[in-house]
């Protein structure tokens, strides 16, 4: 039945209406549903998109059931109501039909009459409905199944109608409780921040500590608001006044607020509790709960921590997850969650719409087959010129130490698929554990120390490792900061320092202690042998382009990427690779090649000198150098310092491969000069996809010279390697990338998003279902396509260019403009040092902004930041044309990140000139 149209009219023991004129809310989604539950009758308020969908005709595909949790109400799924309506009426996918109560004592449905404000006993219990007039965990689960079978959810499941859960908070446990029972009903459950079980050595969470700290229960809750003010503070970003008011809305009187102290009262505090064992039900339930499940969180939450999410996984393990990083308890709020939701949906729907990759596995081979191989070879497997230098390890002795670690790895308790998080720099020891690690099946999880202590842990605790093998600094983080997994160092520390660290064992002692030990031979039991579909590692990227992402690859696809290497680049057995980008350190045993670590900071490329690479380069005889641009540039900066049997050492070098961002000619150039007899080769890749692309020293000299034909816009890669295929989605006018792909001569000089597939590249991205579902582009056949959100385009040679990223193309009236290109031919001029062209103004209606980094000038002296002088802004737009510059900026300093030097933060400069433009503060970007 329609809802009344004023609150007011109804005594506040029944369900007034949800008033009209709420941000987000459609009144015509309210209704009244009077159920027959456990106790009688009650009135519940219900949103629910039936009668919307009726009237235009349109039968449901599915319902989804949502339920809120405390202190919010129904209007938590505004944007999902209103999402679907918009898919429905738009005949963009199935009909979902969403039904979301206020439940019971909540928001706009019936108060109970409570005889006191609810408060724990003196033993610490809360009381049950018939004490105190609230309700408890397993009222709420009958008053949802009694609001399923009054609304006949029930029959139009059986009919044929998919029916999908969905709760938050204390809803995702009614919701999740109800969907074990009912299996029978549901096709697949979802939640948002939640908890099914709470092992009691664990304390509550401090918020619910304080809130149920004897007489400030209902002081909190129900006597006044400041429960709900807390709740709906948590925001990220803060909700909009209005949003924050409509949550208060149903709460406005302490009469209003009975079931806000009910629910935090009904928390589970220990066993004795009333609702303990309706908990440890559901708990129960849910582990055999057998349909598809979706978890999305936001680890933000003080409330519902990362345990309660290792909780539901554990239970879950089919269960696809997304974790919004920067989001937190109210997630709902802080992000798009209906977009996501559909998705999944429509797979729940319809299985065969979400094709399953296959593994290319081939002709597989083990990483560390190369140790069996080559196990009696004496010739040096490993030379480590970090920090203080050791003696070159034999492949037998690297042998030997990798079984004897495996070994050890295996009787502590590591497991095959166990995650083992390396907090170890590239050297002997990173080497030696992770190939032991491989060798059993465990997965490295490997987040760069570049990401520095906030985003380490917040990689690490995506990643929730079972294990930490680290060194004292790394293991010393990890206790400070609390990241999971048991504790294994690398060197056997004294007792009382282990203990502080929680060090159970060390790698050292592993390897002494299990000296002449062989995995293989099943000295620590059954041996596992890692099939080439099995995960392997977990790499975490740079985090240059927002918060670094988990990227998983299998053994198969590591395996696939060292044959690249061997095939492409000639590495092979008795190359001898000095490697100063580390991803290609730890691949060389994999290949039979010697791998050289030389002196550097792995987390600062730039502290590679000249004078390291020529003594790594005698001490393992190098044949190819493997680094950065950022490391080059330094080796060139320090060139002068080398001695002439350094630089006899370095002309010994025949092959310097520099991947992470594209080498400019000029720094070519100069390092050709110090390795005269080298080929000088810039591979195009990335975490997810290490090489795709490969252009040498010639034909970076040759396609120097930017043109205005389009052409030679942006930065040339070069052909794609082996068996890379590459693809271009084409730009719409909105920006956005299309769904066709265009390869071979449809794609040559069409703009769009690069889209690459190779048997190397990532299996997925690591507990980001949606990252990973928008980044794949997957045929039927298998072949599986990575989104790379690099724009570019293909040459009719077949090179690809690469004009920036996808969410920096600048939507102007006239149609989409990459910024690659009127960048390098901006970068061209004397007068300018690096720029970056970014879009000011609404989507769709973007004026063109290029903002400078000004070389000095001694005729025009230092130019100030803000706009730029006459002559400059003329030559820049000059330059950029056929593209047309609105305004020209100059600031101190174009901000690129530290890692590569090389990738613009084109976002932060776009923020920074719409405030200049606007007349703001200059300041520094």
């Amino acid at each position: 039945m329609r809802v009344p149209a004023s609150p007011a009219a109804l005594p506040d023991t029944h369900a007034p209406a949800a008033p009209a004129g709420l941000p987000g809310w459609d009144p015509a989604w309210s209704r009244l549903v009077t159920v027959r539950t456990f106790d009688g009758d009650r009135t519940l308020h219900v949103l629910d998109t039936g009668d919307v969908l009726a009237e235009a005709g349109l039968r449901p595909d599915g319902i989804i059931l949502a339920v809120h949790g405390n202190p919010t109400w129904s209007y938590l799924w505004r944007s999902l109501a209103a999402a679907t309506l918009d898919a429905a009426r738009s005949g963009d996918g199935p009909v979902w039909r969403v039904v979301a109560p206020d439940q019971l004592d909540m928001g706009f449905s019936e108060r109970l009459a409570h005889g006191r404000l609810p408060r724990p006993s003196a033993a610490g219990t809360a009381p049950l409905d018939d004490d105190a007039g609230y309700r408890t965990l397993g009222g709420r689960i009958a008053d949802l199944d009694a609001l399923v079978t009054t609304l006949g959810l029930d029959a139009a499941a059986r009919s044929g109608q998919s029916l999908l859960t969905l709760g938050h908070d204390w809803g995702g446990v009614v919701s999740l409780g109800w969907a074990g029972r009912n299996q029978d009903l549901v096709d697949g459950a979802m939640t948002l921040n939640t908890a099914v079980h709470r092992d009691p050595a664990e304390p509550l969470p401090a918020p619910l500590r304080a809130a149920l700290a004897g007489p400030l229960l209902p002081g909190s809750t129900v006597a006044t608001d400041a429960f709900l003010k807390v709740t709906t503070s948590l925001g990220n970003p803060p909700l909009d006044s209005g949003v924050r008011a409509a949550y208060h809305l149903p709460y406005r009187s302490a009469d209003r607020r009975g079931g806000i102290g009910g629910f935090v009262a009904d928390i589970p505090v220990g066993p004795a509790h009333g609702s303990h064992e309706e908990l440890q039900r559901v708990s129960r339930d849910l582990a055999v709960f057998q349909k598809p499940a979706l978890i999305l969180w936001g680890p933000q939450d003080p409330v519902f921590l990362d345990r309660y999410l290792a909780d539901l996984l554990e239970r879950l393990p089919q269960a696809d997850l997304h974790r919004f990083e920067t989001a937190g308890h109210l997630l709902a709020e802080d992000v798009d969650i209906a977009g996501p939701i559909l998705r999944w949906a429509r797979g729940v729907l319809d299985p065969s719409a979400v094709p399953a990759p296959v593994e290319r596995d081939g002709d597989y081979r083990p990483l560390w087959s190369f140790l069996d191989v080559w196990r009696q070879e004496p010739a040096t497997a490993l030379v480590d010129m970090a920090g203080a230098s050791r003696p070159p390890v034999s492949w037998s002795r690297l042998a030997g130490v990798v079984d004897a670690m495996a070994v050890g790895l295996v009787r502590l308790g590591v497991r095959p698929g166990d995650r083992v998080s390396m907090m170890v720099t590239p050297g002997l020891d990173l080497t030696a554990a992770l190939y032991a690690c491989l060798r059993i099946g465990a997965v490295v999880v490997v987040a760069d120390a570049g990401l520095g202590v906030p985003g380490m842990t917040r990689a690490v605790r995506a990643a929730r490792p079972d294990w930490i093998i680290g060194m004292t600094p790394g293991l010393t983080v990890a206790r400070a900061q609390g990241w999971p997994g048991r504790r294994i160092s690398v060197s056997t520390l004294p007792a009382p320092l282990a203990a502080a660290l929680r060090v159970e064992d060390s790698l050292y002692r592993m390897a002494a202690a299990h000296a002449g030990r062989r995995y293989a031979d099943g000295d620590a039991g059954p041996v596992h042998e890692p099939a080439a579909d099995d995960p392997a590692a977990v790499l975490y990227t740079s985090g240059s382009t927002g918060p670094a992402k988990g990227v998983v690859y299998t053994h198969g696809r590591l395996s696939a990427l060292s044959g690249l290497l061997r095939d492409v680049f000639d590495v092979r057995p008795g190359s001898s690779l000095l490697a100063g980008f580390a991803p290609f350190a730890l691949l060389g045993p994999a290949i039979g090649a010697t791998s050289i670590t030389p002196d550097m900071s792995v987390t600062r490329p730039a502290t590679l000198t000249a004078t390291a690479v020529a003594e790594a380069a005698a001490a393992g005889r190098a044949t190819i150098l493997f680094a950065s641009p950022a490391a080059l540039r330094n080796v060139v900066a320090t060139a002068d310092r080398l001695r002439p049997d350094q630089r006899s050492v370095l002309g010994r070098i025949d092959l310097v491969l520099s991947a992470g961002a594209p080498v400019h000619p000029r720094l070519v150039a100069q390092v050709a000069r110090i390795f005269p007899a080298a080929e000088i080769h810039s591979p195009y890749g990335m975490t997810e996809a290490l090489l795709l692309t490969d252009i040498d020293r010639p034909t970076i000299e040759h396609l120097a010279a930017p043109t205005r034909d389009g052409t030679q816009d942006g930065v040339c890669v070069g052909r794609p390697v082996g068996p890379v295929r590459i693809a271009i989605a084409p730009l719409r006018d909105d920006g956005s990338a299309a769904d066709d792909l265009l390869e071979g001569p449809a794609a040559t000089g069409r703009i769009g998003e690069v889209v690459v597939s190779a048997p190397h590249q990532k299996a997925g991205y690591d507990r980001l279902w949606l990252t990973d579902a928008l980044s794949r582009r997957d045929t039927r056949d298998g072949l599986q396509w990575h989104r790379t959100q690099d724009v570019g385009h293909l040459d009719a040679e077949g090179r690809l260019w690469i004009e920036g990223r996808l969410q920096h193309v600048v939507t102007t009236p006239a149609g989409p403009v990459a910024p690659g290109g009127p960048e390098a031919r901006i970068d061209a001029l004397d007068a300018v040092l690096r720029s970056a062209v970014v879009g000011v103004g609404p989507h769709g209606t973007q004026a063109v902004v290029a903002v400078v980094e000004a070389a000095g000038n001694p005729d025009r002296g230092r130019v100030r930041p803000g706009l730029a002088p006459t002559d400059l802004a003329a030559e820049v737009r000059a330059a950029a044309l056929p593209v047309p510059v609105a305004a020209v900026l100059v600031t101190d300093t174009v901000p690129v990140d530290i890692r590569h030097n090389s990738k613009v933060d084109r976002s932060r400069l776009a923020r920074w000139a719409d405030g200049v433009l606007a007349g703001g503060r200059v300041g520094t970007p």
